[in-house]
């Protein structure tokens, strides 16, 4: 490790950062860009997530909001309804962390009550609700960078300097949390890939992802899967796996703590070989 972070806290305990950590991505929803339906009955949901543990995933995060480019918003009620029986089940099945990801106080809230241990807001907790929830019941957070929202951030994203408008953001929002009572070990950050960002966007925030890690906070990336592995010649989505796991290896490479991916057993046996070689660990 060259930066301060070596445990993330949550409500429950903490993950220590001493390796690559793995965050299974499951989404409970009809329209996700990758697997939207697959998982939105709550038994196959379950089943998914348990599969996701078996293969060596660190943490569990659901969603019942879809925040692929262009989508819409769903209701609290209607969201709540897609991932509360998943979590409530999970919790009672699994020892890894889960996670909620939301970008509302309410469902936030009841996740956290159902067994939910970290937030993740790609909003980057913009809510001063959710920032108040995330303080009160002492859970981790994840604070992504977006532009703008799900339904216009891909159109014509612009910045300055994409990398240091991202760390700012994230700078700023931790002051927030730290402000409001959240503890610094909390805090996770996100550059939030292919949210509100072009292919130069998101390949400069890779390969300047040390600027981020320098803040001191264990860093989440997410780059499974997404389209700008397609436009590097990665096919559609179920064909994305190779480039997926290169992305994130190089992730790994420049810092990166943990991440976040649909395609956890591949990725676990990935990140064994990448820890091995960056950290001189025997395999």
């Amino acid at each position: 490790m060259t930066d301060a972070a070596t445990v993330w806290r949550h409500r429950t305990g903490e993950i220590r950062l001493d390796r690559t950590r793995v965050m299974g991505i499951l989404n409970v929803t009809p329209d996700s860009f990758s697997d939207g339906g697959r998982y939105l009955d709550p038994e196959q949901a379950l089943r998914h997530g348990l599969e996701m543990v078996e293969h060596g995933a660190d943490v569990i995060d659901v969603g019942g909001e879809s925040t692929r480019p262009g989508s819409d918003p769903v209701t609290a009620d209607e969201e709540w309804r897609r991932v509360g029986p998943v979590i409530r089940d999970l919790a009672a099945k699994v020892d890894v962390p889960l996670s909620v990801d939301t970008m509302k106080p309410e469902v936030a809230a009841k996740a956290i009550k159902a067994g939910a241990s970290i937030v993740n807001d790609v909003s980057g907790l913009r809510e001063s609700a959710m920032v108040h929830i995330v303080a009160r019941d002492r859970v981790g957070a994840v604070v992504m960078h977006m532009l703008g929202n799900p339904k216009t951030m891909q159109t014509h994203p612009k910045y300055a300097d994409a990398v240091g408008e991202v760390r700012s953001f994230l700078t700023e929002r931790i002051h927030v949390l730290e402000a409001a009572g959240v503890a610094s070990d909390a805090v996770a950050v996100d550059p939030g890939v292919g949210f509100g960002k072009t292919q130069e966007h998101n390949l400069a925030l890779l390969q300047h992802l040390d600027q981020i890690v320098a803040l001191g906070h264990p860093v989440v990336v997410g780059v499974s899967r997404k389209s700008f592995i397609e436009r590097l010649g990665g096919g559609e989505p179920g064909e994305r796996l190779p480039g997926s796991i290169a992305a994130a290896t190089l992730a790994v490479a420049k810092g990166a703590h943990v991440v976040r991916v649909h395609d956890v057993r591949d990725t676990v046996r990935a990140m064994r070989v990448a820890d091995a070689v960056l950290r001189g660990e025997k395999l």
